[in-house]
């Protein structure tokens, strides 16, 4: 079977340089609201329902929620690490973040869905092919449970995976309703590899975990799922939980709920490390709009206060991921975050942000 590879486009406009334009006209809009300068925000998004409607990515925290007994030593060791390492959360926007292919079976000409999304054929077909795991850790063995999952993986041609040394790598098939990712992808002899990852079938009715063990995050926790994306940013609102990685998190003998597992370390056993699945949040009584911080930085915050911050990852620095600029730049698209942030790097994208303020929630919490 024959596909097409499609690629979302912002604001309704269907020319690289008009999305380069509006994000521009955003980006500028520094007093005013962040989709000021869109003359058509876009509407649903893939990235509000990849998964199940009862996901726990797309619950909003109750304001009046209980909280983590031990949320403000959490507080306290989040802050020395953002202290320790670089002194800011920065935003992965080339390396370590991971692209998103998205492609759609048959050779219907592509116009738009049933999400209201705008897209657009690329023109290259794409075919299903075999993704052969590579043993990156010198484990001396492969996973049979990975072949199987990786048979007849729809890879665009102009797929590309991330920069740095994880190589990250995510497709989504919404006609089969599949999500695949890949970690430390790398295309050999004109052949796909990857060192593990997994497969999600039926997405939209899983609850957005893989199953053990399985997945590109230390967690298992989809990419797809806590990444943030251009296209919300360009809309002015995140409707999900993001992802978020720590540089010390606790040893993976304690983790929480999403988590299915772990890296984390904590040889000497130091108290208040903060375990990987933990959820937290912004305090919800927060004017947001009243922060001294740049818009792109406000919309996150107010994403952190309704959907607030899963760990699922452990990194060389407190890091969100947004969706890798290739998933644009391999169709010939601009970057759309060079438009989007401005002058501003991405480091600097959320100075300002009160992390002093925020709130743990307790372990296992939204566990079924």
């Amino acid at each position: 079977m024959k596909l097409k590879a499609v690629r979302l486009l912002l604001s309704g406009l269907l020319l690289a340089g008009s999305v380069s334009a509006s994000f521009g006209q955003v980006a500028s809009d520094r007093a005013g609201g962040v989709t000021g300068g869109l003359s058509q925000p876009p509407g649903r998004l893939l990235t509000d329902a990849v998964f199940s409607p009862s996901s726990f990515w797309y619950t909003a925290i109750p304001r009046d929620v209980a909280l983590n007994p031990n949320s403000a030593n959490y507080v306290a060791d989040f802050l020395r690490q953002k202290q320790a390492y670089y002194g800011t959360v920065t935003i992965n926007t080339t390396a370590y973040s991971s692209p998103l292919y998205i492609v759609r079976s048959g050779n219907t000409r592509v116009t738009s869905d049933n999400r209201g999304k705008q897209v657009t054929a690329t023109g290259l077909e794409v075919h299903r092919t075999d993704v052969v795991e590579w043993d990156c850790q010198k484990k001396g063995y492969s996973a049979p449970g990975l072949a199987a999952q990786w048979r007849d993986v729809p890879i665009p041609a102009t797929a590309v995976p991330a920069k740095g040394s994880d190589s990250e790598m995510s497709v989504f098939d919404e006609t089969s309703d599949t999500l695949w990712e890949f970690w430390e992808a790398r295309k050999q002899d004109g052949s796909w590899q990857g060192c593990w990852g997994g497969r999600i079938a039926n997405a939209t009715k899983s609850n957005g975990i893989f199953p053990l063990p399985y997945g590109a995050t230390a967690t298992g926790l989809p990419f797809v799922g806590g990444q943030i994306t251009a296209e919300e940013l360009a809309r002015g609102e995140i409707k999900h939980a993001i992802g978020i990685a720590l540089v010390d998190p606790e040893a993976d003998g304690i983790r929480s709920w999403p988590a299915l597992r772990s890296d984390g370390l904590n040889p000497a056993g130091a108290p208040n490390r903060i375990p990987e699945g933990l959820r937290f949040r912004l305090d919800p009584s927060i004017n947001v709009d009243a922060l001294k911080m740049h818009p792109i930085g406000k919309i996150i915050a107010k994403a952190a206060q309704k959907y607030g911050f899963v760990v699922w990852d452990k990194a060389g620095a407190l890091s969100i991921r947004a969706e890798n600029a290739v998933s644009y730049t391999s169709l010939g698209q601009a970057d759309p975050y060079i438009s989007l942030f401005g002058n501003t790097p991405s480091y600097a994208i959320l100075d300002g942000f009160p992390w002093d303020r925020l709130q743990f929630l307790p372990m296992n919490y939204g566990k079924p």
